[in-house]
């Protein structure tokens, strides 16, 4: 049985610099709209935590889900 995760974003603390999107060997964020990260296919989520690490703001969280 493969692990869930859930992707937090704060919308308040991204300032949508897309470095979380380009180090996500799934592809599961993208920006909005309003320029901010939003996370567009949580299914998809290993849970590696390189968004969460690379992040400037801290905006990211990955929670196992269970």
């Amino acid at each position: 049985m493969t692990k869930k995760y859930e992707v937090g974003i704060n919308s308040a603390w991204c300032k949508g610099c897309s470095l979380c999107i380009g180090v996500c060997p799934k592809n599961v964020l993208e920006l909005s709209e309003r320029v901010k990260a939003v996370p567009a296919r949580v299914s998809d989520c290993v849970g590696c935590r390189q968004c969460e690490n690379i992040c400037p703001d801290l905006a990211i969280t990955i929670k196992e889900v269970e």
